[in-house]
């Protein structure tokens, strides 16, 4: 697949610029959206990392000034959103660099929806009615610029933020908000922890399989949910174990865009309960998602018989059943050292009750595989903290 190694330009259903050593044509980019004096925001771990700087200079030799937001902490909170839009107003910004991992992503968009507008930012709650946000530039313009392969949150204006006040993790988003340009660099991503890979990669191949399992019609998710799957799971290991090896890089950020466009069909329960987990205990958000897997696949078995056979054929698997996926997926949670049960993240069992009537409030637990009560989800957790995988 050596055109992962190659640049290419994708239209749907963003303006996506993929390649290696992309990044430098981020002033380019800007001038032509009409962006003149860009806000980067990004989360507090990426902050002294040196795509950020390079991004600054990038722009400069441009003569394009920027300023960098970077108080967004893993788990992004309303209350850092709305001093990242005082940051903008304040700098007399005309547009958003979002750059990252999903929570500077995240913190990017949030910081967006609300830049130009009046509107509270709880009232781009997804569940609730779609605000009136006036005129056509409510919203200024967006670069999303991963520098992990797992969110896949660059694509959308979705983005996951902390309620302090409830203590919840509600997404927010507007319809007529979009990112004006993906760029995708796998080479921001060769500097990557070897378990930053595996978490990350691993969230991105979850929202392949559990947007691929939500129930209903939808072959363009589908399709594209596949062959996330088939891209993840030939590139991951590879890249946690080789991280300088450039088309595994590729291959993932590929991947992760794709298993982030096929969630707009839905999530399921992993994502609502690794939510609330993320909420309350502050884990990272792709590491819970791997941990919590497994008691939920085995929750959702019942459901899954009709997507068993397109999954195991994108897994190169010998066998369609249930357990034979179901292991395969198991054992790649071993070979990438994912911690056993939601205990081994010290999150107590006398927090089920309040963690399963949060889930079950989340947008996502509404499209999972199988229809989940509260009473179920308990259950879910439970052997997630007691058992694992």
């Amino acid at each position: 697949m050596k055109h992962l190694l190659s640049s290419h330009d994708w239209s749907h259903p963003v303006p996506i610029a993929y390649g290696p050593g992309r990044l430098t044509e981020i002033a380019e980019h800007c001038v032509a959206l009409g962006i003149s004096k860009p806000l980067i925001v990004t989360d507090k771990g990426s902050a002294a990392l040196p795509f950020i700087k390079r991004t600054q200079l990038l722009l400069e030799d441009q003569g394009i000034a920027s300023s960098v937001f970077s108080q967004i902490s893993p788990n992004p909170r309303d209350h850092e959103v709305k001093s990242a839009k005082a940051m903008f107003r304040g700098g007399s910004h005309d547009g958003v660099i979002a750059m990252g991992g999903g929570s500077g992503m995240d913190g990017g968009k949030a910081t967006c929806l609300t830049a130009n507008n009046e509107v509270d930012l709880w009232n781009f709650n997804y569940d609730r009615p779609v605000p009136d946000v006036g005129t056509q530039t409510a919203f200024p313009p967006l670069i999303c610029i991963p520098t992990t392969s797992g969110t896949g949150a660059e694509t959308e204006s979705t983005a996951m933020i902390t309620d302090t006040q409830q203590g919840m993790k509600l997404c927010v988003w507007h319809p007529t908000l979009k990112p004006s340009l993906a760029l995708l660099d796998p080479e921001l991503t060769l500097a990557l922890p070897a378990h930053l890979t595996a978490w990350t990669g691993i969230d991105a191949l979850i929202h392949a399989i559990e947007a691929y399992c939500v129930p209903g019609f939808h072959p363009q998710c589908d399709g594209t949910a596949l062959e996330a799957i088939k891209l993840i799971t030939r590139w991951l290991p590879i890249a946690v174990a080789d991280p300088g090896n450039l088309e595994a890089r590729g291959g993932m950020q590929v991947g992760s865009c794709l298993g982030g466009i096929a969630f707009l069909k839905g999530l399921g329960l992993v994502h609502a309960i690794s939510h609330m987990v993320g909420a309350d205990y502050d884990t990272h958000h792709g590491l819970t998602n791997a941990v919590v897997l497994p008691a939920v696949m085995r929750f959702n078995a019942p459901a899954l018989e009709e997507k068993l056979a397109p999954m195991a054929a994108a897994l190169e698997l010998k066998s369609d059943g249930f357990e034979s996926f179901y292991q395969a997926l198991c054992t790649l949670l071993d070979a990438l050292e994912i911690p056993r049960s939601l205990a081994d993240l010290d999150v107590p069992l006398s927090a089920v009750p309040v963690l399963a009537k949060k889930a079950h409030l989340d947008a996502a637990a509404s499209t999972n595989a199988r229809p989940a009560s509260v009473s179920d989800i308990e259950a879910v957790l439970e052997e997630a903290i007691t058992h694992g995988r």
